[in-house]
């Protein structure tokens, strides 16, 4: 899942200082399950919003509130289509992606995001998640037991482990287990370790376009872009 936190409450006091009549926007999906933008934190936010106006004596604005199952779905963005019409803004508290959906659904209004993207990651425990993919487009998963090296190793390398690691830990945090020792520990288990001894060149960033684009077969079989 995508992983996010909602931006202190002066940063989106900024952002929406320009506009009169602001659209909280929720997204139903991944924020919501990370607790940053589901319909719980819009209301959240909506009050705190009106609390620092009050206190401020700057009640210049007029919020209204809604939360959508995704924001990233052209589908459910047409359920927006009266409610843009009454507002001068959007704050969008979905991921990066949700953002720039909206705002090229309904390119005349501004949209601001109300959150930090971060990562792609797993719960560890209630309220805590990990880092677990980069989207890098280039998944060696089979080779390296399930366990991503570029996300879970702090230098990111294709090739270890590096002299760094000590008592299975890495050299960065003695906290943190070494990701190519897991990786280690895995295959072995899978006995698979012959894959250790295979040498993965480093990864030009320079070649990956960008933005990407994926088209699946069903696409190409129906005549779609």
């Amino acid at each position: 899942m995508i992983v996010a936190e909602q931006k202190n409450l002066e940063e989106i006091r900024r952002e929406i200082a320009p506009y009169s009549r602001v659209l909280i926007l929720g997204c139903g999906t991944c924020v919501t399950v990370c607790s940053a933008g589901g319909e719980r934190e819009v209301a959240l936010l909506h009050n705190a919003l009106r609390m620092a106006e009050t206190r401020s004596g700057n009640g210049t604005h007029a919020f209204s509130e809604f939360t959508l199952k995704r924001q990233c779905d052209p589908e459910f963005l047409d359920l927006l289509k009266g409610r843009v019409e009454e507002v001068d803004a959007i704050l969008s508290l979905a991921c990066g992606i949700g953002v720039q959906a909206v705002a090229e659904r309904f390119a005349d209004l501004p949209v601001l995001p109300g959150v930090n993207t971060f990562f792609m990651g797993v719960p560890k425990e209630w309220g805590i998640w990990d880092e677990r993919c980069a989207a890098c487009g280039d998944c060696r998963l089979a080779e390296t037991g399930g366990i991503c090296p570029i996300t879970r190793c702090t230098k990111g390398i294709l090739n270890g482990p590096c002299a760094g690691v000590k008592n299975g830990k890495c050299e960065a945090s003695k906290e943190m287990d070494c990701a190519w020792v897991e990786i280690y520990r895995r295959l072995e288990r899978l006995q698979q370790l012959d894959n250790m001894r295979r040498y993965y060149p480093p990864r030009n960033f320079r070649t990956i376009p960008r933005p990407k684009r994926i088209v699946t077969k069903a696409n190409i079989e129906v005549g779609g872009m």
